[in-house]
């Protein structure tokens, strides 16, 4: 049965999700009770994070096996290159295939000490995240998403060698290229433009933050090199102590967001949840998507 959902009959829109492994019993408890409630929208992929360093290791394992045996979801397994040899990562990834896990997504990872500190390759490992590409499809023939920067990844030294780094990772194998999120949709469209007059022709998703905590997502932004506009900011002046109309201004702008790109020939997106349901759950339903009781997902005109 293909799960798919449309949007008010304008085209079939697709939707994947990401998580983070936890860290105690009530994340846990969290992100399960998040799973299950977005579970009916029945995404194309839901992705787990992976610690740098691997220090989310068997938590991201733990949490991948479960959505293997207890959902139907397909889930997607982040798989990076920091403080590991290629052998070790190799390990990991035979370990996510004898668990049924057919998708990863590969990345270089940030350094231990954290983003926007140098990166330095590990001795024995793979350099970047082209090279994991390369070695991941050696090892079986995963499905790979890699990442991509609207605004050019912040240890690029220029728009040029980024868009070569993300052309070696598609020469490579990925099978889909995921990206940063942006606020500004006109950055993700002048983006695959670039990336298509390059000859890059994957499917290319935009990432999607829904703002739970402005303060947050602006920490996040300045990590990744993503542009926080003034009208954003004007947007959440005032609502420090006030998270329920802060929902509401993230709900109304994410669905704005999602639906300019949609009305300009976009039909993936990727939400990064952080573990949160509720507000995914309100855009994915002012998009149309809705769960039916057989299982399949539908769009009811307004």
């Amino acid at each position: 049965m293909e799960r798919k959902s449309r949007l008010l009959g304008e085209g079939e829109i697709e939707v994947s999700f990401e998580f983070f492994p936890p860290k105690t019993p009530a994340m846990e408890e969290t992100l399960w009770a998040s799973i299950h409630r977005l579970e009916p929208m029945h995404p194309e992929f839901v992705s787990v994070t992976y610690g740098a360093g691997g220090s989310t290791r068997e938590r991201t394992h733990n949490t991948v096996s479960r959505l293997v045996k207890e959902t139907d979801m397909k889930p997607a397994a982040h798989l990076t290159c920091v403080d590991a040899t290629k052998d070790e990562v190799n390990e990991v990834a035979r370990a996510y295939w004898d668990a049924g896990v057919r998708h990863i997504v590969a990345l270089r990872g940030d350094p231990p000490s954290g983003a926007g500190e140098r990166y330095v390759p590990t001795p024995g490992g793979y350099a970047n995240a082209a090279e994991l590409t390369k070695g991941l499809k050696e090892i079986a023939p995963f499905e790979i998403s890699v990442a991509g920067y609207p605004e050019m990844h912040p240890d690029s030294a220029n728009l040029e060698t980024d868009l070569d780094n993300l052309k070696a990772k598609v020469d490579n194998g990925a099978d889909r290229i995921i990206t940063q999120f942006v606020f500004d949709q006109d950055i993700y469209l002048r983006f695959l433009e670039r990336v298509r007059a390059a000859g890059i022709w994957v499917p290319i998703t935009p990432g999607i933050i829904p703002i739970h905590n402005f303060p947050q997502v602006s920490n996040f932004a300045r990590k990744t090199g993503a542009t926080i506009p003034a009208w954003l900011e004007r947007r959440f002046e005032g609502l420090e102590k006030d998270p329920g109309t802060t929902h509401l201004v993230a709900a109304a702008m994410a669905t704005e967001q999602v639906m300019h790109l949609a009305d300009n020939g976009v039909k993936q997106f990727h939400f990064y949840t952080l573990n949160r349901a509720d507000l995914v759950y309100a855009i994915c339903h002012m998009l149309g998507i809705r769960p039916t009781t057989d299982g399949d997902t539908r769009a009811d005109a307004a």
